[in-house]
Parts: structure tokens; C-alpha cells; sequence
């Protein structure tokens, strides 16, 4: 890297550690990428179409960028962003890019910024740090560079080295996309995974339609319990043949739960008629991460836990724009009660796999590790979200790895949208997870020949195995 972006970014201030570190990170650096979490659109590589404007690729669609500006004073709609009552907004994307760069300042000391002058540096070859008077130049460079070929989709798959990238569908999706990258013939291993919040979640906007939906595409009786349950079945057989190794759950706690056939049957009916109160929903909500535990006992799929967000805190917001538009608050999170019955259930089993991810920092050593670092079943997931970010890496290293070790956990999963950040947070992750080993290593904690076979564990081996990719 050069440019925007320090050769020894994130690496230790002290000599010899940043010394040990840059040995460390040269060996891992150039690593594929293996990103079994994420949101890209995978009509990006169906289609492989040149990318829209600079403002469009990287501002439009991140949460992570548009919730800081939101939070000083910009609307959404000077940014691009839709309203869903189809209101207009502003479509300009030179006009978006100038108002972008007019405020990066208040990214200073952020991840995101971290991520951007990566992109820009790295990627776009602009040197100059953004601001007001850079904004012209840099948007057409950028727009530039996006109306050639190797700035396609496809090509910045082969150029970003990702060995394999994970979307995220929901239930009722039928994958068109995915079979369009598997009629094309293309190499790029892209997968899926089976998003079902619509039709577990009783609050999800819809519910009771989500499920004749399931039901008709089916063709199982989603008005019983058992076929409600044979229906997430061939649902993730579908998303299997699409290469899913994963399913993914965003709940609101880590609540589960275990209830005998019978009572599961009544606590169904009661959600699908419409009567159930909010504990019942809570309640149905953690029944349903135990029988998705139990069907990955069938099918091998990987069960990731994304709870402890209070997703869309602004109902104005919703109404306004919809879901994911950066109002998903952290909560206190109860993971040694919440996860109590699912564990008991299937913790032991060693064929299966349950990702747990937090917004809680105070949970990781009091409970996250511990549960790991015993039940057979766990790993731990080291970002997500406000965690992805060199802080939150350095806090989960220090406070999972004396009781729930390295091989607890599952690399590094790169939580976004925006497709060009790929490689900057995979690099950040690197350069973290190196100076820490560093710092092990010069403390004797850790022989050297050690770190650098944990180094490529964390920056590819881990995620790869965890995931079954």
C-alpha cells in the first residue's frame, strides 16, 4: 500500500514488535480471501455490467458511511438513498460524492475511513486525501476507471484474489441470480446462505403472508407445524444446491429453546393465527434457532447467531427508508441462560457447527469464551458490525483467546455491502491479528514458528474449515 494509506498501518509503534509483525503480515498478506459472511448482490457477478457511479458503488449502499452523516445533520435523501414511498431524492452521483467528500472529516479516527483511503489508495490510485477541493478530480478518476473492463464485477473477484464469497438470501428468494452465475460457466466461486428471519421471526413486517408464500413454493402445509418444518427443509436443500454451507439468524436476543413436539405445535399455531403475545413470540423465535441447530445436524449447514441488536430503533426511519439503514443498536446480551436449551439439545455434538456473534463487548470473556471453550458445538465469530474495526479485533483477541484459544474461533468474516471494502478489511484484519501474535511472540508467550502458522490460520484456514468451504 502506499498513498492514503501508512506501509505500517495498525502495526505495533515499538520497534522490534512492529518488526516481528511485518514479518508476520508479509506471509499472509497476499493470502486469498475466503468471506463466508456478507451482503454483496450477487446479481453483480450474474450480470458482470459495469458498476454505476462512484457514489452509487460506495456511498449509496453502506450503512456504515450514510448513518455517520445522517448523524450529523445530512438527510438521506441528499444522499441517494431511497424512500420507500418513492418520494425523489437526489440521483445525482457527482452531487452525492461532493456532499461525501465535503464531510469525510468526520470519519477521522473511524474504521470506515481506514477502509476508504484503502479503496481509493489501493484501488484508484488517488493519492490525494479527499476532501472538498479533491472531490471533482477523485469522482472522475473513479468513474474513470469503472467504464473500463478490469473494473467489472468478475474481474475485481480475480483482481481481490477472493477464493470464495458468501451473499446472504433470504427464505423466499429464488436465487434466480445464483443460477445465472452457475449457467454462465464462470469460475468465481460464489455461495449463498439461508437468511429465514421473514418466516421465523413473527414481528418481521408480513409473517403470516411470508408463510403461505413458503408453503406455495414448497408445496408444503406451512399451516401445520410439520410442514412448516418440512418446508425450511427443502428450503435449505434448495440453498444447498446453490452451494450454502450456511445458515444465518438475526435475532434480536440469543434466546432458544426446547419444547416437545406438542407444545412446539400449539406455540405455532398461536404465532400463525396471530394471537401470540410478545413473550410467546420471543419464545417461538428461540424454539426455532434450536430446530435450525437440529436440521444443521442433518444437512451440515453452518448456524450463525448475529443476536443482541435492536434492529430499526427509528420507526420513522423504517417507514421512511426501511430496513438496514443504520438504526440497529447494541443491547446487553444474556448468552449462558438464552443458549441453556439449544446447547443442551445439541451442544455436545461434534458434527455440528454454531457461529456466535455479538454487539456486546462485555460478554466475551464473561460468557462467549468460556461457552466456547468447551462445548464442542461453539466457535466464535470475531467481527460483526461495530466490532468490525481494529479496536474491536485487538478487544476480541485479548479477551477470548486465554480461555476459548485460536481454534475457537472462525477467522475473520467481513460483514458488507459495499464490494470494494473487501479487501481492506480482510487486510485490516490481518495487520491486527499479526500484532497481536507479535506481541505474544515478544513476551515469550508464543514461539515464533507458532505465529506464523497461527497467522495463516486466522487470515484464511480457520474461516475455510469452519465454514466447509
Amino acid at each position: 500500500m502506499s498513498g492514503l494509506v501508512h506501509p505500517n498501518v495498525l502495526f505495533p509503534a515499538d520497534g522490534q514488535l512492529r518488526s516481528i509483525a511485518r514479518a508476520l503480515y508479509q506471509t499472509v498478506a497476499n493470502l486469498p480471501i475466503i468471506s463466508p459472511h456478507g451482503h454483496t448482490d450477487p446479481r453483480w457477478y450474474a450480470l458482470d455490467e459495469p458498476f454505476p457511479d462512484p457514489a452509487q458503488l460506495l456511498i449509496v449502499p453502506d450503512h456504515y458511511i450514510f448513518r455517520m452523516l445522517f448523524s450529523q445533520g445530512i438527510a438521506l435523501e441528499d444522499l441517494g438513498v431511497k424512500r420507500l414511498d418513492g418520494s425523489p431524492v437526489e440521483t445525482d452521483g457527482r452531487s452525492i460524492w461532493r456532499l461525501f467528500a465535503e464531510n469525510y472529516h468526520l470519519f477521522r479516527g473511524t474504521p470506515t475511513r481506514l477502509w476508504m483511503d484503502y479503496v481509493l489508495s489501493s484501488l484508484f490510485n488517488i493519492e490525494e486525501p479527499l476532501n472538498s477541493r479533491t472531490a471533482d478530480s477523485s469522482y472522475d478518476r473513479i468513474a474513470e476507471k469503472l467504464r473500463q473492463p478490469e473494473y467489472r464485477p468478475r474481474a475485481l473477484f480475480k483482481r481481490f484474489n477472493i477464493e470464495v464469497i458468501a451473499t446472504t438470501e433470504g427464505a423466499l428468494d429464488d436465487l434466480r441470480w445464483h443460477k445465472m452465475i452457475r449457467d454462465s460457466g464462470w469460475d468465481g466461486r460464489v455461495v449463498t446462505a439461508y437468511r429465514p428471519d421473514a418466516v421465523v421471526d413473527p414481528d418481521f413486517e408480513g409473517f403470516a403472508a411470508n408463510l403461505d408464500t413458503l408453503g406455495d413454493i414448497t408445496g408444503e402445509d406451512t399451516a401445520t407445524w410439520s410442514g412448516y418444518l418440512a418446508a425450511h427443509r427443502k428450503r435449505r436443500e434448495y440453498f444447498k444446491s446453490f452451494g450454502a454451507t450456511s445458515s444465518d439468524h438475526g435475532h434480536a436476543t440469543a434466546d432458544t429453546a426446547n419444547l416437545s413436539p406438542s407444545e412446539a405445535a400449539a406455540l405455532f399455531d398461536k404465532v400463525r393465527s396471530g394471537k401470540a403475545d410478545n413473550n410467546e413470540r420471543r419464545f417461538f423465535r428461540g424454539q426455532m434457532l434450536t430446530e435450525m441447530a437440529k436440521m444443521s445436524l442433518d444437512d451440515g449447514l453452518v448456524l450463525q447467531i448475529h443476536p443482541g441488536s435492536l434492529r430499526n430503533h427509528s420507526p420513522s426511519m423504517l417507514a421512511r427508508h426501511g430496513r438496514d439503514m443504520g438504526f440497529d443498536i447494541p443491547t446487553r446480551t444474556d448468552y449462558v441462560g438464552a443458549l441453556k436449551p439449544l446447547l443442551d439439545a445439541v451442544g455436545l455434538e461434534r458434527n455440528l457447527t454454531v457461529v456466535l456473534f455479538t454487539l456486546d463487548e462485555t460478554s466475551y470473556a464473561r460468557e462467549l469464551a468460556p461457552l466456547a471453550g468447551v462445548y464442542p458445538a461453539l466457535k466464535l465469530g470475531p467481527a460483526w458490525w461495530f466490532h468490525d474495526s481494529p479496536e474491536g479485533m485487538r478487544r476480541f483477541r485479548e479477551m477470548t483467546t486465554e480461555t476459548a484459544g485460536f481454534y475457537n474461533t472462525v477467522g475473520f468474516n467481513d460483514d458488507t455491502r459495499a464490494f470494494p471494502s473487501i479487501p481492506a478489511r480482510h487486510d485490516i484484519a490481518r495487520r491486527v491479528d499479526c500484532a497481536f501474535l507479535a506481541r505474544l511472540v515478544a513476551e515469550h508467550r508464543l514461539r515464533e514458528e507458532e505465529a506464523f502458522d497461527l497467522a495463516k490460520e486466522l487470515a484464511y484456514t480457520l474461516a475455510k474449515s469452519a465454514y466447509r468451504l
